[in-house]
């Protein structure tokens, strides 16, 4: 079990009973009171992007079209999270519920739910909990319908436009942006897509208003985050903390005393060493002091008898296999990647060569078409960096 002094919360996963009242409640209000709760709460997407959802809402609201959609992005890929499942399976009916009152704040009627393919197990409980909701919504005479729509375990459909092309019947492809899903989403009409937990999260702002939410967590860093915790631990699973917990104090509390390294973000996101885990932050970039760094929710710990040249080598391969090949930077460079640190490794090139790959992850952070190509760099740079011995020897 983790450490006493860990300061758990229990939010996200508290069973509430109360769901119709809050629901009926909450949509008597005003379009406008609704997002500005939103606002003063803090709430930013839970999916790592952290783009201000009362923001998004209010967008959607005031865009022109003949339909308007509510979607729950439900394509947990990231390697190392595991808790969108969760949050599904235990309080489904809350993100249920986030998604009925986006519907009222931006004048939607049909709702989608898109499932990845590896949680189908998850699909009977889940049509079952929304045929109950659709009698909620029945009683209180308000019109709203949910679909799940089933991915079929394609990593880049997680991003928010490849994931409406998949919806389309299309290949899960990335598109240009602006314009921007609050504008022409799926099927070109104004979406509001947002992370399983975002909308469980929303219910505890309308149930206890946005104070106590915007209580938690620090500044630009509103609120809990719930996290997967794998790796090198004594403890793995899901846990619900604050905002804004230094990486130096996460380790205390779930490393197992010989923590290396700390992957923040799974293979998307950083790599921070075990010299930097006083000065880094989890948290969205923002005027903490300190580096942060946020993260979907995915916390996987190395200790010192891992080789960081496998780690970094596995979450290449992912890449390569993981790419939908649209662009040319995403395409190309993650096998350039993969197969440089092999020849670096096996010494057909010298370790100054790495210099070189270090270039080019940083061209693909700024030229790959959507996040797949551009968060390689993330984790390429990071472990490099900080491990270059291992890439080496």
């Amino acid at each position: 079990m983790p450490k006493k002094n860990l300061k758990r919360l229990d939010l996200i996963f508290k069973n509430e009973l109360d769901g119709e009242q809050i629901l009926e409640k909450t949509i008597k209000r005003s379009k406008q009171d609704i997002i500005n709760d939103l606002i003063i709460s803090g709430l930013k997407g839970r999916g790592g992007a952290g783009y201000p959802t009362g923001l998004k809402w209010k967008l959607a609201g005031e865009s022109e079209g003949d339909m308007k959609y509510v979607i729950c992005n439900a394509d947990e890929g990231e390697p190392g999270t595991f808790k969108d499942r969760e949050i599904l399976t235990q309080v489904p009916m809350k993100v249920l519920i986030g998604m009925a009152v986006c519907a009222k704040v931006i004048g939607a009627h049909q709702g989608f739910i898109y499932l990845r393919g590896e949680y189908k197990f998850l699909l009977d409980n889940l049509n079952e909990v929304i045929d109950d909701f659709h009698v909620l919504l029945n009683k209180i005479g308000f019109d709203f319908r949910v679909k799940v729509f089933l991915g079929s375990g394609a990593y880049i459909c997680g991003e928010e436009s490849a994931l409406f092309e998949s919806m389309e019947g299309h290949r899960g492809e990335p598109r240009n942006k602006p314009p921007y899903p609050t504008q022409s989403g799926y099927r070109k009409m104004p979406t509001v897509i947002n992370n399983v937990e975002t909308l469980a999260h929303t219910y505890s702002i309308f149930k206890y208003g946005p104070d106590k939410f915007k209580d938690l967590g620090v500044q630009d860093s509103r609120g809990s985050k719930v996290f997967s915790v794998s790796g090198d631990t004594p403890t793995p699973g899901i846990y619900e903390l604050e905002f804004g917990m230094s990486l130096q104090k996460f380790v205390e509390d779930f490393g197992d005393g010989d923590a290396k390294a700390v992957q923040v973000g799974g293979a998307s996101g950083f790599c921070v060493p075990r010299k930097k885990f006083g000065r880094t932050v989890i948290g969205y970039q923002g005027k903490l002091t300190g580096e942060s760094l946020p993260t979907g929710g995915s916390m996987m710990i190395f200790n010192s008898s891992r080789s960081m040249y496998n780690v970094l080598h596995n979450y290449l391969e992912f890449f390569v296999e993981e790419s939908c090949g649209q662009c040319t930077p995403c395409r190309v460079g993650t096998q350039q990647l993969l197969l440089g640190i092999e020849a670096v490794k096996r010494g057909e090139r010298p370790s100054e060569y790495l210099d070189k790959l270090l270039k080019l992850a940083e061209n693909m952070r700024v030229t790959a078409k959507c996040g797949l190509g551009q968060s390689v760099a993330n984790s390429f740079s990071s472990i490099v960096e900080n491990f270059k011995e291992e890439m080496i020897y």
